[in-house]
């Protein structure tokens, strides 16, 4: 499929965005349910468990709540824009493939470009080794497929929209609102990593690539739509996990 502009705009329709992304989301919950038994909260991303634990504060703990209520955002979006649909569903979700594997690339280049970097400015790096077990890296793989949809949705889809919104509305320029809501966003999708029972120790390498890749996501979000956005992000995050 040429990248007209008919292409470009079909990619960031919430219809195929929800058609791209719900496997990924049947992949993940399967998978958390199957391999977490009486603790899933250990397999489930950190974007995921606090939702649920917001949700359960107001009596809604049942496991597919969720995912639900993603879809149903998705569905009441979709009703709002079936009109506009895209009609060629088959190549715009292939289309949607080959640009997540090629954006995930991407970052991944840049992955390994940032640490001589900041070791050149004078950084400190300190990267924890991680778990060479076959079952650890399948659990990663779950969990990685989860912060694809979920910290997407959380980080990308609520909170840079809603800082978008909140700095338009203090009128401040459009091109400035974007960067500002980008870069709002970006840090506080990389402090997430690090609070709470199940965050990371901290590390200048860690907050610093994730500030860096919540800016790449953000930009991927703004300019290519939440499908890609979020198959970029557990594309990136299921290479690193199998590497």
């Amino acid at each position: 499929m040429n990248l007209n502009a008919g292409y470009l705009a079909a990619t960031r329709h919430p219809w195929p965005c929800l058609l791209f992304v719900l496997p990924l989301l049947v992949a993940y919950e399967t998978g958390v349910l199957m391999l977490g038994g009486t603790t899933p909260e250990t397999i489930r991303n950190g974007a995921d468990h606090w939702l649920r634990c917001g949700l359960s504060t107001i009596g809604l703990k049942f496991f597919w709540v969720p995912p639900l209520l993603l879809i149903l955002v998705f569905l009441i979006w979709v009703g709002r824009s079936w009109k506009d649909r895209p009609s060629d569903l088959t190549g715009v979700l292939s289309g949607m493939v080959l640009e997540s594997v090629a954006f995930a690339l991407g970052l991944w280049v840049l992955s390994r470009a940032l640490a001589p970097l900041l070791q050149h400015v004078g950084i400190e790096l300190n990267v924890a080794p991680a778990d060479p077990s076959a079952e650890a890296a399948l659990r990663q793989v779950v969990t990685y497929l989860g912060a694809g949809i979920y910290e997407e949705a959380v980080f990308r889809l609520v909170l840079f929209s809603l800082l978008l919104v909140i700095f338009q509305w203090v009128e401040i320029a459009p091109g400035s609102a974007e960067v500002l809501a980008a870069i709002g966003s970006s840090l506080l999708f990389s402090v997430a990593h690090h609070v709470g029972p199940y965050g990371q120790p901290y590390s200048n390498y860690l907050f610093l690539f994730r500030v860096v890749a919540g800016l790449y996501f953000a930009a991927l979000f703004r300019l290519r739509g939440f499908g890609i956005a979020v198959g970029t992000h557990a594309c990136y995050n299921v290479m690193v996990s199998i590497n």
